[in-house]
């Protein structure tokens, strides 16, 4: 459906999005549209307008200027207009630590006009999808996060939504839930949910969103499906040298010896060789010995939307991490 132009149906169309908190330009005239049943992402370092797209598209937040529909609803000046078609789960929990799992699920469920007995089946079904079910009766406040990531997950689902937001949805959770996230959103694709997510983890949205767009200071850069985003580094050779020293960065040496290579430290003894040409092993471990340093490993890669994102923005995939990871000890999303 989604290479037939003429059978694609847009459910969420945004026109010249702007807002400003204070001075501050959190997001700079974007426009983009969703198509039904397709999962769209939001690929961004922090700060560069995720969170503040979503807030404003849930009505969180109001727009300084723009246009918004939503399932065909105008959303523009009555944020609200679409709620009862969309589901959303926040960066941040936004459940009751007093209550129980179950209770919170079912409290969920009663905003949205769902009778007792429908509410409840529906709880129990999803702490059992999550893996909650031992868990029913505890209070949220004693949940690990992984946890809380997950019941908050699930009431945003609690009502079947046809389209559904998620902000930064694996983001401070351990391996396993944030797979089991994964494959739970994997699994509403196949339903036929419409997903809208943010996320500043590349291999999350390569793995999971059909578009992508790369957000930067408030402004969409790039965008396009994920297979057209990754047309421009086809045909790209990489490869990846571990190095015996972390201390000595001999990229601008190498770049003069090899013109036809660019040489990039990406790491404390890892050193990327990129070609239009297949790249020679030899030349290269040579060099490096003839100056006391040993490579420990030489492996080539497949080129990835890490090397386009990397492209376009300038922005460093390990910088992201550690940006979002200083955000959370810090105790802000």
């Amino acid at each position: 459906m989604l290479d037939d132009k003429e059978n694609r149906e847009t459910v969420i169309n945004v026109e010249g999005l702007t807002k400003r908190y204070g001075e501050v330009l959190a997001v700079n005239d974007i426009s983009f549209s969703v198509d039904r049943g397709e999962v769209f992402g939001f690929l961004g370092p922090n700060g560069a307008g995720k969170t503040t797209t979503i807030n404003v598209l849930t009505g969180l937040a109001r727009l300084d200027a723009g246009r918004i529909t939503i399932g065909g609803t105008d959303c523009t000046r009555n944020p609200k207009a679409a709620q009862h078609l969309v589901g959303v789960v926040p960066d941040e929990s936004n459940l009751y630590p007093e209550l129980t799992g179950f209770d919170n699920l079912c409290f969920c469920a009663a905003l949205y006009g769902m009778p007792k007995d429908e509410r409840r089946e529906r709880a129990r079904e999803l702490l059992d999808t999550f893996g909650l079910a031992g868990a029913a009766h505890r209070k949220f406040a004693g949940y690990s996060k992984g946890m809380k990531r997950k019941l908050t997950f699930a009431a945003g689902v609690i009502h079947r939504p046809g389209i559904l937001f998620l902000d930064e949805p694996t983001t401070g959770i351990d391996v396993a839930s944030a797979r089991q996230v994964r494959q739970i959103i994997a699994g509403l694709h196949g339903q036929g949910t419409t997903v809208f997510l943010t996320t500043h983890y590349i291999e999350e949205a390569e793995r999971l969103c059909e578009r992508i767009a790369f957000i930067v200071s408030g402004k969409i850069v790039r965008a396009g499906r994920t297979a057209d985003l990754l047309q421009p580094v086809q045909g790209q050779n990489i490869l990846l040298l571990s190095t015996s020293d972390s201390g000595t960065d001999l990229s601008r040496e190498m770049k003069q010896a090899f013109p036809g290579y660019q040489v990039q430290s990406v790491a404390p003894g890892t050193l990327r060789v990129e070609s239009t040409e297949p790249v020679v092993v030899g030349p290269l471990v040579r060099f490096l010995e003839e100056r006391g340093v040993q490579v420990t490993e030489a492996r080539r890669q497949v080129p990835s939307l890490e090397d386009v994102f990397v492209r376009v923005t300038g922005i460093e995939a390990e910088l992201m991490k550690r940006e979002k990871e200083k955000a959370e000890r810090g105790g802000t999303q």
